[in-house]
């Protein structure tokens, strides 16, 4: 799609000025809600931090700051030229002759040997030349990539998971906003074990399409994901550990290596998003979902298969760990936190004070609690589950003192 016109731009800003907020940065983003229509008819939309660039050049600059020019030695060497960086590549190559390296490495090895320095060539042009010119190409054969197709043996033996950013639905708050799937396939099976749109793309979310992964379809042995900040988190890490589910990592920036998770996305857009939807809701969009892929997807036979995802993932269910639904096995899907309990067996939280289950005065504790909600505090020490706490009744306390020491209840 085409750059968009100044003229485009402007309406843009003019926008900005009748927009509700209290605030510009507000302002900006309902109209990055908006959709307008450039000078050929097509709709475009834009986001909020693209506009907010345009508003302040507009302001510093006037019209002219819209339509920036770009630069007069764009895409020249301004600094080292491709062949220079050659010579110096070649000069810390025998360095790791029986060893393998990345691009990280080889940069690193130029700096320390002065070959080199970082105010001559910055690390993202470093990376750009050896795209661009394939500096490194037939240079290390024995650290080279070697993509093979493969599949796990059993279902849940590993799950793979990535989000997904789909069409603008209408949020809770009634404005619409971008939908982001959030889904885990199983590597053997095919099947796909949950999907579910969100509103926005956090680690609750996240944790919460997870656990409803895992009481549909049980646990799996390892969870195969990628380095965005959400799947790397630390509450994401301590669930698979309290499930004994294995977590690992996709090399950065290779989108590849979730091939199959990848391939479902792709028929997301071309069978699912193509279809008439109701987008009133984040809920009733995920209704449809969740119609389609289990009616659809997971019961029809697929291509690399031969036969349907659900009858694939029947034939190892005796091998499968499943995770009943009750409130003990919510916990493993809880936040955390530590506390330590005062000399009254109580501790505070969320400007709550909180009652332990058992006599832990003095000791250090970790809670669990609901991520959202009705807040609900478990109680562990030394790994060892003690109970829910409850939050502190002093009259009750009062009334069980008098009790202790004979006086009237």
């Amino acid at each position: 799609m085409k750059t968009p016109s100044s003229y485009l731009k402007m309406r843009i800003m003019g926008a900005i000025d009748y927009a509700e907020g209290k605030t510009i940065v507000r302002r900006i983003k309902n109209v990055a809600g908006q959709t307008f229509l450039d000078e050929d008819g097509n709709p475009r939309q834009f986001t909020w931090r693209t506009i907010s660039t345009w508003y302040y050049r507009y302001k510093s600059k006037g019209v002219t700051g819209l339509d920036l020019k770009p630069r007069s030695d764009k895409g020249l060497t301004r600094k080292m030229s491709p062949e220079e960086l050659l010579e110096a590549i070649n000069l810390v190559l025998p360095a790791f002759r029986n060893t393998g390296y990345n691009k990280m490495e080889i940069y690193k090895a130029c700096i320390r040997k002065g070959i080199i320095s970082k105010d001559r060539l910055a690390q993202t042009t470093f990376y750009r030349f050896i795209r661009e010119y394939d500096l490194l190409a037939d240079k290390n054969p024995e650290a080279a990539n070697k993509r093979l197709a493969f599949s796990m043996q059993y279902a849940n033996q590993l799950w793979q998971a990535d989000t997904m950013y789909g069409p603008h639905v209408t949020a809770p708050s009634g404005r619409k906003e971008q939908a982001k799937l959030i889904a885990f396939i199983d590597d053997a099976s095919r099947i796909i074990c949950h999907g579910e749109f969100f509103t926005s793309e956090n680690t609750d979310n996240l944790i919460a399409a997870f656990r409803s992964a895992i009481y549909k379809r049980g646990i799996p042995e390892q969870l195969y994901c990628d380095n965005g900040s959400i799947y790397s988190s630390l509450e994401l890490k301590l669930v698979c550990d309290r499930i004994g589910c294995i977590l690992r990592f996709t090399p950065v920036r290779d989108a590849a290596a979730k091939g199959k998770i990848e391939r479902f996305f792709r028929t997301v857009r071309m069978k699912f998003l193509v279809k008439i939807l109701d987008t009133s809701s984040i809920s009733t969009f995920n209704k449809q979902f969740n119609t389609w892929v289990e009616d659809e997807y997971n019961s029809r036979p697929h291509s690399g298969l031969g036969m349907k995802p659900v009858d694939r993932f029947q034939i190892d269910l005796k091998r499968i760990r499943f995770l009943n639904p009750q409130e003990e096995n919510d916990e493993l899907f809880y936040a955390e936190d530590t506390r330590t309990v005062k000399n009254d067996n109580t501790f505070p939280f969320r400007k709550i004070r909180y009652e332990a289950p058992c006599d832990l005065r003095g000791k250090k504790i970790t809670i669990r609690f609901k991520r959202t909600g009705a807040t609900r505090v478990v109680v562990y020490y030394k790994n060892s589950r003690m109970g829910p706490a409850e939050p502190l009744d002093l009259i009750a306390n009062a009334r069980l003192r008098k009790t202790n020491k004979g006086g009237p209840s």
